[in-house]
């Protein structure tokens, strides 16, 4: 049986164990050398004094290089000298699997590694502790959305990722051959989650990657993501989809709080529950807030990073790291968002978390003569989407509903400053492997 450096307590005290793990340190002190072994909970020490150990084992622990794979078997004996209260006292060591040297980069050496080292080498990037809790909360973040959202009738589902038409228009689509006939890859399951809405299945998510052909360079951009996307239909409003977020989000924050202790602590991070409800800034009030903080931008135009960034210090200010901002123009929003008659706004909303969109949606144009409409103004073909609209016309409830970047959440909540952080093989436009 191995044991890791959680599971030894005092019940092992003067028992033989089996760890496993890296070699962190090697000191060899004449007399006594001393092994550091890291697993993924912590390390274990494993002692060796040369009076009561074979020479075979001296000349393993001796010649390791850092970062090999070593297996020890040996007696665990309580020593006050040590954080965790007891050493392994060694009678074998078998190496695993040696590392090469030089490493390519350290793990606990006290210096700082750029982004492209880091992600050249992200199978020793990860065996950083704090880099690793990252993927530990992210982990629990998609378990908690998929608690909340089954507690409250949703049906997770799967949609195509190759696809033959894209949700948004072709700008940000990546094209790609399939069996000599032109398909994207997805950006979102929008089309297919409305289309489910005239099933039955009336509440439904998933949670998958989406793919955004844009050639950014910024520190919350990159061109595959994870997408957690919902839709709801027989709502009176989208209020009823903006509850529904909140709601979500305000759990999975608090739990993440109440949950993830030894992965915080492993990054220093203290989560801050958001204060509810959410407030909700109306999109003409929202270019009137940044403009009187002196950003240029006039209405009709998308606040843009740096406007979000604005309104996020100015929301701050008032004690609000989560907030709304709804009914944007309906000129700016895809086709399948509802406008609000008699004026030139839209049934929309972005969901920002501490100065960053982290979630669009709004209400579905539900009704099919003004789909189609909706599509023709926005320059599209109907006919080029004719397995979409289909499920308009034999009976389509009042629906809406959301996507809401999954990475971008972590970032926020965890207070990291690139979201490429929170995902473990990064694509951007620079980026295609490892």
């Amino acid at each position: 049986m191995l044991y890791d450096s959680r599971s030894i307590s005092a019940n092992e005290y003067d028992k033989e164990v089996t760890v496993e793990g890296w070699a962190q340190e090697v000191r060899n002190l004449g007399g006594i050398s001393f092994l550091i072994l890291r697993d993924r909970y912590g390390v274990v020490q494993i002692t060796a004094p040369k009076k009561k150990i074979t020479p075979e084992v001296m000349q393993a622990i001796t010649s390791l290089t850092r970062e090999s794979v070593v297996r020890v078997t040996g007696t665990v004996k309580a020593s006050a000298q040590v954080k965790s209260g007891y050493e392994v006292i060694p009678s074998s060591v078998s190496i695993m699997s040696p590392a090469q040297t030089p490493l390519p980069m350290g793990v606990v050496d006290k210096v700082d590694v750029e982004f492209e080292t880091r992600f050249n080498h992200r199978y020793i990037d990860l065996r950083k502790p704090e880099v690793r809790a990252v993927f530990e909360v992210k982990s629990l973040t998609l378990r908690l959305i998929d608690e909340y959202l089954a507690d409250n009738g949703f049906v997770e589902i799967f949609t195509p990722k190759l696809v033959a038409s894209g949700a948004e228009g072709g700008s940000t689509l990546f094209k790609v051959d399939y069996f000599g006939k032109v398909a994207y890859l997805a950006q979102s399951p929008q089309l297919y989650k409305q289309m489910l809405m005239a099933t039955g299945l009336d509440r439904v998510f998933e949670i998958g990657p989406a793919f955004r052909a844009e050639p950014s360079d910024t520190a919350r951009h990159v061109s595959e993501f994870i997408s957690f996307d919902g839709e709801m239909a027989h709502i009176d409003s989208m209020n009823d989809v903006m509850a529904m977020i909140e709601g979500c989000t305000q759990f999975v924050i608090s739990q993440v709080k109440e949950r993830a202790g030894r992965s915080l602590t492993v990054l220093g991070k203290d989560v801050v529950v958001p204060k509810a409800p959410y407030p909700i800034v109306a999109y003409e009030k929202a270019i009137g807030l940044v403009q009187g903080a002196g950003f240029k931008i006039d209405l009709g135009e998308d606040l843009g990073t740096e406007g979000e960034k604005i309104l996020g210090e100015l929301m701050a200010q008032d004690g609000h790291e989560m907030y709304w901002i709804a009914e944007y123009p309906e000129e700016a929003k895809p086709f399948y968002i509802m406008e609000k008659d008699g004026t030139p706004y839209s049934y929309s909303f972005d969901l920002d978390y501490k100065g960053q969109e982290i979630t669009s949606g709004g209400q579905r144009e539900h009704r099919y003569d003004r789909l189609v409409a909706r599509m023709e103004k926005k320059g599209l073909d109907p006919k080029s989407f004719e397995f979409y609209l289909n499920a308009f016309a034999y009976g389509m409830p009042p629906h809406g509903g959301w996507g809401l970047g999954v990475e971008r959440m972590v970032q926020k909540m965890l207070g990291l400053n690139n979201i490429r952080e929170t995902i473990l093989f990064p694509r951007d436009r620079n980026r295609l492997v490892p």
